[in-house]
């Protein structure tokens, strides 16, 4: 049985522990009370740690404190959700017991645990029972007690995981959200999914296989041509800020018919491009219709290859990881202040972007439902907003915590307005004094998005049997202040309830958004609905252009 952890082991328990939830993140995801498509926590839990994960990949760490801050420094910024945040501050509080030391035995590592504890407990507002601050602290208490005893670290994590399992069952009697649903809590489970790959690589196990494997990509072959056989001159690498929010395969099918060996990589922010074409400038064109350009290199592939055989130097723009590196460089500064007062919101879809940005946002974070963004990205668009405050309208209740997490990582400083919809958000820019200080500014904006009811529809994301609906995957789900309000296989019969729902509560503005899926006919139609049941209400029709939800509905 393992005595002690050094760096090495802290490291490969770390790659074990994401390794793992990855391969059980659906599972834990299905434990998710509400079967609304957005962020769920198994996705998000395994986003999260699998930042660390990379980032111990790219080093040797000499110590295991060291280990646990780059573990704990990773997670913070990468950090998606509230499971995600909840998550980091679990191993910030590992990392800052574990400072200085070389090795850890199983005290250190309860003493670790229980300060992890205490960091996440600090951090939640209200922190609730049968969650996963109950099974950590319970799991972190019995890693204390056995460690009394016996301090070598593999048992007294063998104890604490076995603890966590016996609790993780009371989590649905604890909670009445969990017990509706006859669940346990999707958090505490995948911390625990986590702890126990971590357990299994102090066992000497091997590195669990994922199953999903990750897409190939053609890369071009310079190595034996004649300029003669080079069909496509130019050697087309860009960068490109994403600023609205659709699927890449149209971009890659018109590049491909305008040239070859196409690698195109892509995360929540941006996409990067290799390409040979003879018609760069068209590639580009193209391109910023999902965004703004922000560097590109191009490179005359035919002059190149001359150059070679004339035994010349040749710089080739084929290395994207330093064109990566530029651009990280760039963004690396914040920018220099320019206002007093800067605002940025999260929000999926171009026509609800672009209401915020009519509403005078500086920037738009493209995210929210299906994919929480993380705190890095949020903290970049904050480095990037030129003024010495930025407000953050998360729009997300999922995405409060993590735009939190920015606070202290930045210069500047960032007021986070705990919006939790969009119409919330855009009801709060409404309410914006350029002329008054900060915290009044939060006040008012908090207060006038606290008036707003948001209606919205989506779909059954998987089969539940929730607070008295018995719903099916593809059921039309209506909701209400994230409340389910309805279910059925008929959309028409949702939106009659939710304009009945409306008049009662006399309403005097609405604003209906409606989604990428949705015809403007269809979204005429409900126009109609609702004008014909509040006709003294002032409504108006927007295209949101929102994935996941047919429609979001502001009602004030």
């Amino acid at each position: 049985m393992r005595a002690t952890i050094d760096a090495a082991a802290f490291k490969q328990m770390i790659l074990h522990g994401a390794a793992a939830i990855s391969l059980q993140k659906q599972k834990i995801n299905d434990l998710n009370v509400f079967p609304v498509p957005d962020g769920d926590t198994g996705t998000n839990m395994s986003m999260t740690i699998a930042t660390a994960a990379a980032e111990l990949r790219k080093i040797e760490p000499e110590s295991v404190g060291q280990a646990a801050s780059v573990c704990a420094s990773a997670l913070l910024r990468g950090a998606r959700g509230n499971s995600g945040v909840i998550l980091s501050l679990l191993f910030r509080g590992v990392s800052k017991e574990l400072k200085g030391q070389q090795e850890a035995d199983g005290w250190d590592l309860a003493a670790a645990m229980q300060e992890g504890v205490a960091a996440a407990y600090g951090a939640v507002m209200k922190p609730a029972e049968g969650t996963v601050l109950t099974v950590a602290r319970l799991a972190a208490k019995r890693a204390a007690e056995v460690a009394e005893e016996n301090r070598d670290v593999e048992f007294v994590l063998n104890e604490a995981i076995q603890t966590g399992y016996e609790v993780l069952p009371q989590t649905t009697e604890m909670n009445p959200v969990l017990k509706k649903a006859n669940v346990v809590d999707a958090g505490a489970k995948g911390y625990l999914v986590i702890l126990e790959g971590m357990l299994a690589a102090l066992r000497g196990e091997p590195l669990p296989e994922l199953t999903e494997e990750e897409p190939q990509q053609e890369k071009a072959d310079f190595d034996v041509f004649s300029t003669e056989e080079i069909t496509f001159a130019f050697d087309t690498v860009f960068i490109v800020r994403k600023t609205v929010e659709k699927s890449l395969n149209p971009l890659r099918e018109y590049l491909n018919s305008i040239g070859d060996s196409l690698v195109i990589g892509e995360d929540d922010e941006a996409f990067k491009v290799h390409v040979h074409t003879n018609i760069p400038g068209d590639a580009l064109k193209e391109a910023q219709k999902y965004g703004t350009l922000e560097l590109a290199k191009i490179e005359n592939m035919r002059t190149q290859h001359d150059d070679l055989a004339a035994g010349k130097h040749v710089q080739s723009v084929d290395d994207l990881d330093k064109v990566e590196e530029d651009l990280e460089a760039a963004d690396a500064a914040p920018a220099e202040p320019e206002k007093p007062y800067g605002f940025l919101a999260v929000c999926a879809g171009e026509g609800i972007a672009a209401v915020f940005r009519d509403l005078g946002v500086d920037g738009v974070i493209f995210g929210g439902q299906t994919m929480n963004p993380s705190t890095e990205s949020i903290l970049k668009e904050i480095q990037r907003t030129p003024a010495e405050t930025v407000f953050v309208l998360p729009n997300n209740k999922n995405i409060i915590m993590a735009a939190q997490q920015c606070v202290g990582l930045t210069e500047k400083k960032v007021v986070v307005v705990p919006t939790a919809t969009i119409p919330q958000g855009i009801t709060a820019m409404m309410n914006v004094n350029l002329e008054a200080e900060a915290d009044e500014i939060l006040a008012a904006m908090t207060e006038s998005a606290q008036g707003v009811t948001t209606a919205q529809i989506t779909y059954a994301a998987r089969n539940s049997d929730f607070d008295g609906f018995q719903i099916n995957e593809g059921d039309y789900l209506a909701l209400i202040n994230g409340k389910l309000f309805g279910t059925d296989k008929d959309i028409a019969i949702l939106l009659q309830r939710l304009a009945d729902e409306t008049r009662s509560r006399d309403a005097e503005f609405i604003t209906v958004f409606y989604g990428e899926d949705v015809s403007e006919e269809e979204a005429e139609r409900t126009e109609a609905l609702f004008a014909g049941v509040c006709p003294d209400a002032e409504l108006s029709l927007l295209s949101g252009g929102q994935p996941v939800y047919y429609y979001i509905i502001s009602i004030e």
